[in-house]
């Protein structure tokens, strides 16, 4: 047995060295490695054997079929990177060529470009980032803000229900009460996200963006909400851009104030401007002290603690920023459109 062997090595090597292409290589391994090859015949043949014999001899018929298959793989190996080297050689590029068609370069989309420089803004004043579900429950996006089921302010919103108790959240808001109940005061966080709300034409879309901002410490007063929210836009629409606060209502806090910024379009001094409609004033956000019985909700000590909140749409700042005159705009993903900024 052992001559056999010696014999068939030889042979495989014989076979071998006169086998280039890589079809004559797998051949090979076919004709001794195969389920019909060389040596599955030489196996056998162990039964016929003396007793004695048949451990040597079956050792030894593996060991050389172990050497002749990895002599066969290393073999294909090899041809099969001389083939790709080749192969890639023909194909080359020249890379020095100048480009057959011009290919333009992507851009931010303006939402996300307001949404990065406000949340710039916060991030530079101490203030962190929250995120919370848009499927919201009815006691997040309204109980726990104040809003019980037969509250008339339920009527402002047009919301995306998903059944009796799940809707489509229709403001930021919820992430307060997340954060809240899950963090101690002191606080300060803003919650960009998306939106959504039953309501579709020029200034309106059913999803859009929306910021939610609050903070929440022992001490906090009006004077902090009016402060940070005047650097706030002054930073965003420029130094001299006057800002103002009316009174208003929000179930959600108490006082509440609508804050108005002097008109982007006209600079307050066009009676005709179709933005301001001749006021000289754009209304840009929603804001207030944050009402006692949403603390109450998180179980914060109403008598300890202060804060306050405010909401804003991206969408509105784009369109105040940019010039833009209908929301749908933002959604038709016009290239025309979208390559201006």
């Amino acid at each position: 047995m052992i001559a056999r062997l010696q014999a068939l090595e030889d042979e495989f090597k014989s076979e071998l060295e006169e086998s280039s292409a890589k079809d004559a290589v797998l051949s090979l391994k076919t004709k001794y490695l195969g389920r019909k090859g060389l040596f599955a015949a030489l196996l056998k043949e162990i039964p016929t054997l003396a007793p004695e014999d048949r451990g040597a001899a079956g050792k030894a018929i593996n060991i050389l079929k172990r050497k002749i298959e990895e002599e066969l793989d290393s073999r294909i190996e090899t041809i099969s990177k001389t083939e790709r080297l080749q192969e890639l050689s023909s194909e080359s590029i020249d890379v020095t060529l100048p480009g057959r068609i011009a290919v333009s370069s992507g851009r931010l989309h303006p939402t996300t470009m307001i949404m990065d420089e406000i949340e710039d803004i916060f991030l530079g004043l101490g203030f962190d980032i929250a995120e919370g579900p848009e499927l919201e429950s009815d006691y997040y996006n309204f109980e726990a803000l104040n809003i019980p089921k037969d509250h008339p302010a339920r009527e402002m919103q047009d919301t995306f229900y998903i059944d009796e108790e799940h809707l489509l959240r229709t403001h930021t808001s919820p992430v307060q009460i997340h954060v809240m109940e899950n963090s101690p005061p002191p606080l300060r966080v803003i919650a960009p996200g998306a939106v959504y709300r039953r309501d579709s034409d020029v200034t309106h879309t059913p999803m859009f963006h929306q910021v939610e901002g609050f903070m929440v410490d022992r001490g906090v007063t009006f004077a902090d909400l009016k402060g940070l929210l005047t650097l706030f836009l002054q930073r965003l629409f420029g130094k001299k851009t006057p800002v103002r606060f009316r009174p208003s209502f929000f179930p959600f806090t108490e006082p509440s104030a609508e804050v108005d910024i002097g008109c982007v379009i006209c600079r307050s001094k066009d009676s005709a401007c179709r933005v301001c409609k001749g006021t000289g004033w754009l209304e840009i956000l929603g804001s207030g002290l944050i009402h006692p019985r949403v603390f109450e909700s998180v179980n914060y000590d109403s008598t300890e603690f202060t804060g306050f909140a405010f909401g804003l749409g991206i969408e509105r700042i784009a369109m105040l920023k940019y010039g833009i005159d209908d929301i749908r705009l933002f959604y038709e993903n016009d290239l025309d459109f979208l390559t201006q900024f």
